[in-house]
């Protein structure tokens, strides 16, 4: 028996970079994957089936299952046929990894609507219409004791707010509001989720300019996109049901758990504030704790 023998996954942007790594490893562990991948550029532009075949070759060469899905997630109709091609293929859909998106940084000042309009279509409507399409097979299944996988990916471009990527951090942190739901409506459905902030080398890290990366200097194995899969494989298995609407990072060799979002400080008061009382308490209370004195 391995991690993940026999359980069925859909990994989406699994042609390339954190996607791929996904689905080789949790094939290297047993599980049965379907890989979807448009095969686009990072932009969203063109499309191209080889790369999401040439995980499929290589996973079933090395001995696994794997079949391929070439759809438009941000397409409701193509993301329904890919969870059904894994109810097809195998009974099932066991685990779902979100990790398809594209970019189109610029300055707020600078974005068009189409810009911001095109990201939020893939990153977030994309997990919206594949998580609906696998939430309904949950739901019918009827099962609360069944160990259902969610696992979305956000980014620290949202969760510290790049300032080149005011869409694409939009939408990531819609992501993480979403995998809050999910977590809280699917329960019930035997179903966790996660979200996953990656810090590795892909082409979208790459694409950045040097002076706004957040990800540290570090070696070419450190910053492997094969170091963020040990998170996925872990929270696609059995033994993962105690963890679920967290956000999680997986960066080099190190894996973060982020705190959820909760009151650090609260002004009470027996009527509506005046301004200036109010004012002069924000400034004792709150703002020692937002400015930061120099050390």
């Amino acid at each position: 028996m391995t991690w993940l023998d026999g359980r069925v996954a859909v990994i989406t942007g699994a042609g390339r970079g954190i996607g791929a790594s996904i689905a080789r490893l949790l094939a290297a562990n047993g599980g049965r994957v379907v890989v979807n991948d448009l095969g686009v550029a990072l932009d969203g532009s063109g499309a191209d089936s080889a790369p999401a075949k040439e995980v499929v070759d290589s996973i079933v060469a090395a001995g696994g299952d794997a079949i391929v899905d070439h759809g438009d997630v941000s397409d409701p109709d193509a993301a329904q046929a890919l969870i059904q091609s894994a109810v097809d293929a195998w009974g099932s859909i066991d685990v779902l990894v979100n990790a398809a998106g594209i970019l189109r940084d610029r300055m707020i000042f600078n974005m068009s609507e189409q810009e911001w309009d095109d990201v939020i279509r893939v990153h977030l409507k994309g997990h919206f219409n594949t998580t609906k399409a696998a939430a309904n097979f949950w739901r019918e299944q009827r099962n609360p004791d069944a160990h259902y996988r969610l696992i979305n990916f956000t980014s620290t471009s949202g969760l510290y707010g790049a300032p080149g990527q005011p869409n694409y951090a939009a939408a990531k942190m819609g992501v993480v509001g979403f995998t809050y739901s999910c977590a809280n409506s699917l329960a019930r459905y035997g179903v966790t989720a996660n979200a996953i902030a990656p810090g590795a080398a892909t082409r979208m890290t790459e694409s950045v300019p040097e002076g706004r990366r957040r990800t540290r200097t570090a070696g070419d194995d450190e910053r492997s996109p094969d170091n963020v899969a040990p998170l996925v494989a872990y929270l696609a298995g059995v033994e993962s049901d105690w963890l679920t609407g967290r956000v999680l990072g997986a960066s080099g060799y190190d894996v973060h758990l982020y705190n959820n979002p909760e009151p650090i400080r609260t002004l009470s008061a027996t009527q509506r504030w005046d301004v200036a009382h109010l004012g002069a308490q924000l400034e004792r209370v709150v703002k020692p704790v937002v400015v930061r004195r120099p050390s």
